[in-house]
């Protein structure tokens, strides 16, 4: 089996590319909206995208798994739990995903587990190297369970404006924490969705990956055992979302639109500059902040390209 981690460090965001080295079939989840990179390291091992999937509708992102499935003729792969009001748009074009679905990847097995609290139809994937085990080596815990933390069971309500789904979806995480907790070994691995930086949880470790074992003596949403304690724990001391996440969900949910590759915008001109400013267009100044903040064009708006 090949396990490749891709990190974005500007979401603090991981998504991951595992394949079968025998088959040479590989499956992506959680991709971001940059889909070259995981063409490129596709490339790198020797491997085609036949699947791309991902654990829920994102918040803090644009999702890439429409555009990469496309573009790779890979199978999409969507969650079809959750209550009716919060599914796909777009589920259609893919296969739905239930608890106990698995997706065969050559010899390696990615089976969902049902893993609401963070949303109602987040999925965790339980990946087992069929060619040397007959049991999962590692959980891709998406926004369910981080090194250290939880996912925040509140951005539905403060974020996507689904008032009363506060409580609801913190009662739910703590359920959905005690089911995936009862009877897991205690070395079967973490790999969560986010790490330290990340607005999906309020105290993320750095650290890229985890053990149940070791989350059960340390991570503190494991070591409250009454549900109205855990509620009132874990939604305290939330951050504030940032104001694109509206955005991100609705985007996520319909089905973010799909670009068919990846072109910079032309470089302009003096000439071409000087009419479009004339004609008040909308002009983005895409240099560092501290280049902008030293000398730029009255009227312009920066945005860093990082």
């Amino acid at each position: 089996m090949i396990v490749r981690r891709l990190f974005e460090p500007g979401l603090a965001q991981a998504s991951y590319l595992i394949a079968c080295a025998a088959s040479g079939e590989a499956i992506v989840i959680d991709p971001n909206r940059d889909i070259d990179m995981y063409l490129a390291a596709a490339a790198d091992e020797h491997v085609r995208i036949s699947h791309v999937t991902e654990t829920h509708i994102h918040a803090d992102f644009l999702s890439g798994s429409r555009e990469l499935a496309r573009r790779a003729r890979a199978v999409l792969h969507l969650s079809d739990e959750g209550d009716a009001a919060w599914k796909y748009r777009f589920a259609g074009e893919g296969r739905l995903l239930k608890h106990g679905t698995r997706i065969e990847v050559g010899r390696v097995i990615v089976e969902a587990v049902h893993t609401p609290g963070h949303t109602p139809e987040h999925l965790t994937f339980l990946v087992t190297d069929g060619a040397v085990a007959n049991a999962p080596m590692a959980a891709l815990t998406g926004d369910f369970v981080f090194v250290g933390d939880v996912g925040r069971p509140d951005l539905l309500e403060r974020a996507a404006n689904e008032r009363g789904t506060m409580e609801t979806g913190a009662r739910t995480l703590y359920r959905s924490l005690r089911a995936f907790d009862a009877g897991r070994d205690e070395w079967l691995q973490i790999w969560p969705g986010h790490g330290a930086g990340s607005s999906c949880g309020k105290g993320i470790s750095a650290v890229p990956h985890s053990t149940v074992g070791y989350e059960r003596r340390f991570n503190w949403a494991f070591h409250i055992p009454d549900e109205d304690a855990f509620v009132r724990a874990v939604l305290a001391g939330q951050p504030e979302p940032p104001s694109y996440f509206a955005t991100m969900k609705r985007l996520n949910k319909e089905g973010p639109p799909t670009l068919g590759g990846f072109r910079l915008p032309d470089r302009l001109d003096d000439s071409r500059l000087a009419a479009l400013i004339a004609a008040h267009a909308t002009i983005v100044d895409t240099r560092p902040a501290d280049a902008f903040a030293d000398r730029h064009i009255r009227g312009t708006i920066n945005i860093p390209f990082s």
